[in-house]
């Protein structure tokens, strides 16, 4: 998400730094070039001429010659600025006193809405909540079907019926009473596009089940077309905030720069894939770190917490310290990382990291040949990969249905990965980490060592 901008930028930052010294008239340069790349990036023109306004006061009326260099001072101001048109802080969802609290989710057809819903519900369920689905979109053929094998995936229950929309809204609301349920998720009905009959309908549905939260769910791929939508649907829902899909999917990112100022309400969330996982609370202060290359650290530790495992964790921290780490240990670490999710999106949160690398197409795929060919390995080879010889390299390559340049090249990795993490101290550091959550509490979550 959001490479042309943050090539665009990258570009910029690199040519600033080279300068040195900062007068207004290089400041200028340099806001003309961000102007033409937010332009070219699909965000809305007034958001744009605000954001360069208020950049160039900034900067000029700073002192670009104190702690930080005029270049990096430059940087920080164009990173907040581009966090507060992001939304500034990430959105603190409340519940209401008297349950259900119920979430409204509205917007046009192919948005990606009843996916969302059972996105949202999942997510409502991990914050330890008991989320109830309910398919009032009675419009579109299957759609409830849909939503109730997403809602199955999800663990999450789902309520519907036929007939009216507005009645089934207003069933599900005694059916969360009933069950127990302490969270409507609403799923609404779309148009190919915004009639009266839409708005008609999701306004009613909306007076019946009165929402805490009413949620536009739009497809951040459309662009400026997004954010004439949200401005359509504000009109008449009154929204809470925007939950963009198909994030991954959009290189420029104008919607997400957009809708907030347009709008006036927050991106709540946002859907970077297809699995329901895909999903979570949008943080703007992260992601305008994202568009200037500096990585997500925040959200990679988050993505570890939820997906380690305690007990690998310490064990591989142990064999680290000892000095004894095996390709077995490697094979679970490497299992524990697939589980966080496709690897080039968590290339994308590490900072510092070259643009080629960035870029380069990274098969998920070799994660799975890497995998088969340590399991074609005895424990033994496992433990000293040095007793590997001619013979055994080619039986593991046969096994594996791999050539033995394949077996050559993950054991010169692997000795590398052994050696960089001696280096770095690393064993050290997770062993000290591991010990220190052993005194803590059982069952704790794995904390990423700062190192």
């Amino acid at each position: 998400m959001f490479e042309s901008l943050s090539d665009r930028f990258e570009g910029i930052f690199t040519r600033m730094r080279g300068r040195g010294r900062l007068g207004e008239t290089e400041v200028d340069g340099v806001l003309r070039e961000i102007r033409v790349a937010l332009l070219e990036a699909d965000v809305n023109f007034l958001v744009v001429k605000g954001m360069v306004a208020r950049i160039k006061e900034r900067c000029v009326g700073a002192d670009l010659s104190k702690s930080l260099s005029p270049a990096q001072q430059v940087i920080k101001i164009v990173n907040e600025e581009l966090t507060g048109v992001l939304g500034g802080e990430a959105l603190k969802i409340t519940y209401a006193s008297r349950p259900p609290t119920v979430v409204l989710l509205a917007g046009l057809q192919g948005s990606g809405k009843t996916t969302t819903a059972a996105k949202l519900g999942r997510w409502f369920k991990q914050q330890g909540r008991n989320p109830l689905l309910v398919g009032a979109d009675l419009q579109r053929p299957a759609a409830v079907e849909q939503l109730r094998v997403l809602g199955a995936q999800a663990g999450v229950p789902v309520f519907s019926a036929g007939g009216d929309p507005v009645e089934v809204a207003a069933q599900s609301l005694a059916e969360a009473q009933r069950l127990g349920r302490d969270v409507l998720v609403v799923d609404t009905a779309g148009r190919l596009s915004i009639d009266a009959e839409l708005m008609d309908e999701v306004r009613r549905v909306s007076e019946k089940v009165t929402p805490k939260y009413t949620f536009l769910v739009i497809d951040a791929m459309t662009g400026q077309d997004a954010v004439n939508t949200a401005e359509a649907f504000h009109a008449t829902l009154e929204l809470d905030g925007v939950i963009l899909t198909k994030l991954d999917g959009d290189a420029r990112g104008g919607a997400a720069l957009s809708v907030k100022e347009v709008v006036g309400r927050p991106i709540a969330f946002a859907s970077t894939g297809e699995k329901l996982a895909d999903f979570d609370v949008f943080h703007p202060e992260r992601m305008a770190s994202r568009i200037l290359g500096m990585g997500d650290v925040l959200t990679l530790i988050e993505k570890a917490e939820q997906t380690y495992d305690q007990a690998e964790a310490e064990k591989a921290a142990t064999a680290l310290a000892e000095g004894r780490f095996t390709l077995e240990d490697f094979l679970e670490q490497m299992q524990q990382i697939k589980k966080m999710g496709p690897i080039s999106n968590l290339v994308g949160m590490l900072p510092g990291l070259p643009k080629e690398i960035k870029q380069a197409e990274i098969d998920d795929r070799e994660l799975g040949k890497v995998e088969a060919l340590i399991r074609s390995m005895t424990p033994a080879e496992r433990v000293d990969p040095a007793i590997i010889n001619g013979s055994r390299r080619a039986r593991i390559a046969n096994g594996s249905g791999t050539t033995t340049s394949d077996v050559n090249m993950l054991l010169k990795q692997f000795k590398e990965v052994q050696h960089m993490m001696g280096q770095a101290g690393l064993g050290g550091a997770l062993a000290r980490k591991a010990k220190k959550n052993k005194k803590g509490k059982k069952g704790g979550r794995f904390t990423p060592p700062s190192n």
